[in-house]
């Protein structure tokens, strides 16, 4: 079985319900994850919008959460999960905002989408301080044992 990342607040390609935007609660969906590979020391989660600011002509990669040392027996992330909520060895790096936290989909203009990308690692990561998507990357540089991808959009304005 390969790396599997779902969600049952939207499926692949779907809309991201307004609770989990700055238009709603801004808590984080629910995810789960299946097929974690033999060898697996602990999972990394990135959740970006490569369509900032405007999907028509996108200038940027807009970061809204980075987890890291997320169990390898782990199977997924509670709605609503914060920071003092982590699976135990769980570590979270540096959004856009500068938080160490989810912050939910915000677009300016148009409809964005959200690039939920998990990641297997051979490794635990050690020496980071709340890092960024590129410390982070540049971390796991050579230990991504497998990776998962699950997208979801949102325009200001949906009403899901």
């Amino acid at each position: 079985m390969t790396l599997q990342l779902t969600s049952p607040a939207f499926a692949e390609g779907g809309r991201i319900p307004r609770e989990h935007t700055c238009e709603g609660a801004d808590t984080s969906p629910r995810l789960d994850w299946q097929g974690v590979p033999d060898g697996t020391q602990s999972l990394a989660l990135i959740v970006d919008d490569p369509d900032a600011p405007d999907p028509a002509a996108p200038r940027m990669t807009y970061v809204h959460w980075v987890l890291y040392n997320l169990p390898p027996d782990s199977t997924g992330l509670p709605p609503g999960v914060r920071g003092d909520q982590l699976l135990p060895g769980a570590k979270a790096g540096l959004n856009d905002w500068g938080q160490p936290a989810y912050g939910g989909p915000c677009p300016p203009i148009g409809r964005h989408r959200y690039f939920h990308k998990l990641y297997a690692l051979d490794t635990v990561l050690s020496g980071l301080d709340q890092p960024t998507k590129a410390q982070l990357e540049a971390a796991m540089a050579g230990h991504v044992l497998a990776e998962a991808l699950l997208v979801g959009t949102y325009q200001k304005g949906d009403s899901a």
